[in-house]
């Protein structure tokens, strides 16, 4: 089996991504020295954490790609890997395996804290993955938003597992904060990634309407589809500019990071999205969005720099 395949059938620059924004949380946001907050997990524990949710995404990964040949076909033909450099039957058992690893980790780290219910995450989070990839996606947003809200997901873990069960009275109020400040990146990730969703969903019109999804595009057309995705592009840059200047503002760094990092490539999507027509226009919007999703991870950083330095 090809190495290359193999790492392009899982997505790995994602599953990156998961990686450092758990990372990040773990060892920027909750080592600040200015203000301990409570954790559990030590660095084998959220290993697992980490580890668990990279596995359940990199299942989720190979059977979207299993189920979307047909279409993949037509949108991506040079890129196809299932049936071509790797055969669905290999493909299949790689997709058990990430599953069958990622939710006995998650049962581990679940009984490790005393929450063996939160197990219910990991099980749930690969029967959604499965069920977008073979069922919701076909349906107009409902697997848009699903795979959005998964991604937010991602920011809202370290809470569950890591501050959540070592909240005291006494440190109930520095507890919600930390929660308070994650719960801000889940929705910027929700509100970001539903865009990309859509925007995918612009670029793969010829193969989604072979496959006969309802997406935006095919059920409203690609100019009304980029009427949306500019006003939603607009709230999204509306609601940053709002949240960083409300309490960023007297923060030279924060600020400047914040406009230049996720405000400004935000304003490049809505200046470009309207007149957005082509495969190729649609791929630069795409990866302009998903650059703005990795700047987003990488300011948690700010807070441990601000507060360490």
């Amino acid at each position: 089996m090809p190495i290359k395949a193999f790492f392009n059938l899982i997505r790995w620059p994602n599953l990156l991504l998961i990686a450092s924004c758990l990372f990040i949380i773990k060892f920027s946001l909750f080592s600040i020295e200015a203000y301990p907050v409570a954790i559990t997990l030590n660095w084998f524990g959220y290993s697992l954490l980490i580890a668990s949710s990279v596995f359940i995404a990199a299942a989720g990964n190979i059977i979207n790609d299993i189920q979307d040949v047909v279409a993949d076909k037509v949108n991506k033909p040079k890129h196809v890997i299932v049936g071509r450099l790797i055969s669905e039957k290999t493909a299949f058992n790689w997709f058990l395996l990430f599953n069958v690893l990622g939710i006995l980790l998650g049962f581990y780290l679940a009984n490790l804290i005393g929450k063996p219910i939160f197990t219910m995450l990991f099980i749930g989070s690969s029967g959604l993955l499965y069920l977008y990839a073979t069922t919701l996606k076909s349906y107009l947003l409902i697997g848009n938003i699903l795979i959005s809200a998964l991604v937010a997901l991602v920011f809202i873990l370290p809470a569950i597992f890591d501050l959540m069960p070592a909240i005291t009275p006494q440190n109930q109020s520095l507890q919600k904060f930390f929660f308070s400040i994650l719960t801000d990146y889940a929705v910027f990730a929700f509100v970001v990634n539903l865009i990309r969703e859509i925007v995918k969903d612009q670029e793969d019109i010829a193969g989604d309407h072979k496959m006969k999804f309802k997406t935006l595009p095919l059920v409203l057309g690609k100019q009304r589809t980029n009427i949306i995705l500019f006003a939603l592009g607009c709230l999204a840059v509306v609601g940053l500019v709002y949240y960083v200047l409300t309490y960023f503002y007297e923060n030279t760094l924060v600020l400047t990071y914040s406009l230049i990092g996720l405000v400004l490539p935000l304003l490049l999507f809505v200046v470009k999205v309207p007149s957005a027509n082509s495969k190729k226009d649609f791929r630069q919007l795409s990866l302009l969005l998903k650059i703005t999703m990795g700047l987003g991870v990488l300011s948690l950083l700010l807070y441990g720099f601000i507060h360490n330095s």
